[in-house]
């Protein structure tokens, strides 16, 4: 942790230095002071990236000297922050108010150089004494995202039984299926590929997965499962109107459903959520599968014997290790048996294998030896795995220790979208920029630390968790480095938290509904981020319109956004999203003041449902902003366009019931030259299509639309975008029955030079579609669909849902070598067996696997 501290009291010297000399002095002395720290830092982070294992010892105190230095010049540039709020509030009453002697000469640092030099001193000689030497893996080149492997070394026969027990019987009754076994034995791993089986998708027509750990709230299990729950069926078949319970009650009734209770660890969990399953009798086939470590958990649950999963014989952990660590490697006779010693150490569990197996593929072979012996102690000193698991940080480079810490704080088994964690990451100064954090996750995840759990459709990574025994880990090491200083996820109590550590907090999150902790934040004058989304709350208080170091500001709505948010002169990301007791009431408004664009760093600006207020000619450019999702309403002038010029992600909702002859001039689109994912949804009908036709710019690749009702003809201005990779069209985005994307033929036959030129003209435009992956098609009218394999030859997932009219596609879809998975609503059998046809036949004369799931 000591190395975050250091690169994050750079960041805040480097940003004193450059402050406004008028309104926050600075003697001569306290620069001269600043500047001497500075060294010694720079000096000590770059010890602490080369030398990391000579580093372990100054740990503790270079963090704690770091971490006071710190709050020293944040604390100043506060209070000079609030000085100056006062002394303009006089001003504008005609008070004016002098500035007395404030200057400051920062003599608390006196106390930290006296800590920090003779440290950077030793450091010093350590490394005349080893010489120069290669900073760590980490700081290596940019690493692209790695495949992810659904290991099932091991899961054969378990994996054989249970989906026997789920596909066998489609009539059957209701039945319970348990997998029990202790921590980090592969529980969840069993369950999800189970989950994520074809046979198993297309068996099911709903599917859900929850997650009860120690601190469930059957609201919350109740609002996750009906959530995922109402993304698979009609919008008819249950009443907006009703309860939770009750909807629950209808769905789980009349559907044929396979749901997955993941990490039970109680009894009394299990009566309480339970009730939540409908009918226990039913006789469609439906199952429910639990995993728990506690053998007496399953029995209360069910009479049925439960999965008992066993650790891993040596045979299979070897294959195991060998997947996450060498691959097709040979390895020389010796390095073969340093692989087996640590083979023994893990003594079956796969998760460690998994965890010592990502160290292994990241060090040099020249340090197994060392990572084999210490397994090998680890063994030695307890019959537990912790310290074995806990070997996966010690070996992480310093520069990924925070990134990967800050994940151990969020609640157990929580799933973690990766976007909010990499605007996370950069708000706490952990990473410079997108890129960079991305880096370092895909670093992690090699390290099989974080748990990819969901993929987006052009298969980037989407959201993660990490296991309960790494979380363990994590938290016992964040503690041991005094990293809960500066970090809060999940307290229920601010105001006890704000006894602790108002001084010194930088992050605070929280995940449970209370409102009266709210009134604690004026205490955290340090914070960079804060995230009270799902907080029982309706405004914030004042004073959190004043931490003048808040990067992160994520709140749940309606709530109203204050002209005071101009205030936040620092602030990267502002989120606004309905809290999870508001998910299905979309209808409430935010709207945002005009002050919103007076934030000259804002990057991320996320509002469900704000309108963006006209700017009146006296905006400046929001020359940071990256991402603007979701706005109302937008009149794309060539002004706003111009303001808001780096776009990279845009999301429009329109109502054309209420503004049915607003001209959006969406033709002005093309002026967003860096725009690369955009999102455009007509709600509750219109006749928008007639006059606001878009004119996309080249640079993107994603591309949503919703409700528009274009005629087909238009995809034409679509599918020659160069860089387009997900194309997704829902609720009749597109009208009319027939869609072609081939060249018609002349009607004159006997005209042979004009049969060349049409036949020139459709090999011109064989490149349609060049890079799209993901083709999505959602409630569309469309009965008829035209094309050949030329017109998408990158595409590998295609999607055609609610398609009622559309009963077939062009065979030669199946000739497409990168098509990996079509997916079609169950309920359109003719469509179905024209995919299972093209299925079929690329197996029988091609040998290919093209998999087909039921929606």
């Amino acid at each position: 942790m000591a190395y975050a501290v250091c690169h994050s009291l750079i960041q805040t010297v480097d940003r004193i230095l450059n402050l406004d000399p008028q309104k926050y002095p600075i003697s001569d002395e306290g620069k001269r002071q600043i500047k001497d720290l500075l060294a010694w830092i720079e000096s000590i982070k770059l010890f602490l990236q080369k030398y990391p294992k000579e580093a372990a010892p100054f740990e503790t105190d270079v963090s704690n000297a770091a971490n006071q230095a710190e709050d020293v010049m944040e604390h100043f540039i506060y209070e000079h922050y609030r000085w100056n709020l006062k002394a303009e509030k006089m001003a504008a009453v005609g008070r004016p108010r002098n500035r007395t002697e404030i200057l400051y000469d920062f003599r608390e640092l006196d106390v930290v150089m006296e800590e920090i030099s003779p440290i950077a001193k030793q450091m010093a000689e350590i490394q005349q004494q080893h010489g120069v030497r290669p900073a760590t893996t980490a700081s290596s080149g940019p690493v692209s995202q790695p495949e992810i492997d659904n290991d099932t070394v091991g899961l054969e026969e378990y994996l054989k039984n249970i989906k026997g027990l789920m596909c066998g019987q489609p009539s059957s009754q209701r039945q319970i299926i348990p997998i029990t076994g202790m921590g980090g034995i592969g529980k969840t791993t069993l369950a999800r590929t189970v989950y994520n089986e074809e046979d198993v998708i297309n068996e099911f027509p709903v599917r859900a997965w929850i997650v009860v750990s120690h601190n469930y709230k059957v609201e919350n299990i109740f609002g996750e499962l009906l959530y995922a729950l109402e993304q698979q069926i009609p919008d008819t078949l249950v009443d907006k109107s009703e309860t939770v319970e009750n909807k629950l009650h209808r769905i789980l009734t009349l559907k044929k459903y396979l749901i997955v209770v993941d990490d039970l660890w109680s009894a009394k969990a299990w009566d309480d959520i339970r009730k939540a399953f409908g009918n226990p009798n039913k006789c469609d086939g439906s199952r429910i599968v639990i995993t728990t470590r506690d053998e007496s958990v399953a029995s209360h649950v069910t009479a049925s014997i439960p999965h008992k999963m066993k650790l891993m014989t040596p045979e299979n952990s070897w294959i195991l290790l060998k997947k996450k660590a060498f691959r097709d490697r040979e390895l020389e006779s010796d390095m073969e048996k340093i692989a087996w010693e640590v083979v023994a150490g893990c003594e079956g569990l796969p998760l460690a294998i998994v965890l010592i197996g990502g160290i292994l593929l990241e060090e040099k072979m020249e340090a197994w030896g060392d990572i084999a012996r210490d397994v090998k102690s680890a063994v030695e000193s307890t019959t537990e795995f912790g310290k074995r698991i806990a070997l996966s940080y010690t070996y992480l480079p310093v520069d990924l220790r925070p990134c990967f810490l800050y994940m151990g704080g969020f609640p157990e088994d929580h799933e973690i979208r990766i976007s909010k964690l990499i605007k996370l990451w950069i708000a706490e100064g952990f990473v410079g920029n997108e890129n960079e954090a991305k880096d370092y996750l895909y670093k992690l995840v090699r390290r099989n630390l974080p748990l990819i759990t969901s993929l987006k459709p052009n298969a980037d990574f989407k959201s993660c968790n990490i296991h309960d025994m790494v979380r363990d880990m994590a938290k016992s090491q964040a503690l041991d480095e005094n990293y809960e200083r500066r970090l809060s996820i999940g307290h229920t109590d601010l105001t006890r938290l704000a006894r602790a550590y108002a001084s010194t907090l930088r992050s605070c999150l929280t995940f449970q509904p209370n409102e009266s902790s709210l009134g604690g934040l004026r205490k955290f004058k340090l914070l960079r981020v804060l995230d009270v989304v799902d907080t029982d709350a309706y405004s914030l208080p004042a004073p959190v319109f004043e931490l003048f170091h808040l990067r992160y500001l994520a709140f749940g709505c309606p709530m109203e956004v204050p002209y005071a948010i101009s205030r936040l002169q620092n602030l990267r990301a502002l989120i606004v999203r309905p809290s999870k007791r508001l998910r299905h009431h979309s209808n409430d408004n935010v709207d945002l003041p005009l002050e919103i664009w007076m934030l000259p760093l804002l990057t991320h600006l996320v509002s469900f449902f704000d309108l963006l207020p006209d700017p009146k000619g006296a905006a400046s450019a929001l020359k940071e902003l990256l991402t603007l999702n979701v706005v109302k309403k937008l009149i794309c002038t060539e002004q706003i366009m111009g303001l808001l010029y780096n776009l990279k992600k845009l999301a429009i909702t329109y109502f054309g019931d209420k503004y049915p002859n607003e001209d959006y001039q969406l033709h002005n689109l093309h002026l967003l030259t860096q725009l690369e994912k955009l999102t455009l949804v007509v709600k509750k009908g219109s006749l928008l299509e007639k006059k606001a036709k878009p004119v996309f710019p080249k640079s993107l690749k994603k591309l949503t639309l919703s409700g528009w009702r274009f005629p087909w003809e238009y995809m034409k201005a679509i599918s020659t975008l160069p860089e387009l990779q997900v194309l997704k069209l829902r609720d009749h985005a597109f009208e009319g029955r027939a869609w072609s994307t081939i060249q018609e033929d002349s009607d004159d036959d006997d005209d042979e030079e004009e049969e060349e030129e049409e036949q020139e003209q459709e090999e011109e435009v064989g490149d349609l579609f060049d890079k799209l992956e993901y083709l999505l098609i959602q409630e569309s009218d469309l009965e008829e669909w035209k094309t050949k394999k030329d017109h998408f030859l990158g595409l590998k997932r295609l999607v055609l849902n609610r398609c009622g009219k559309l009963k077939k596609i062009p065979e030669d879809i199946g000739n497409i070598l990168e098509l990996k998975l079509i997916e079609v609503d169950r309920t359109n059998d003719p469509l179905l067996k024209c995919v299972q046809g093209i299925r079929d036949y690329q197996k029988e004369f091609n040998d290919r696997v093209l998999l087909v799931r039921q929606l």
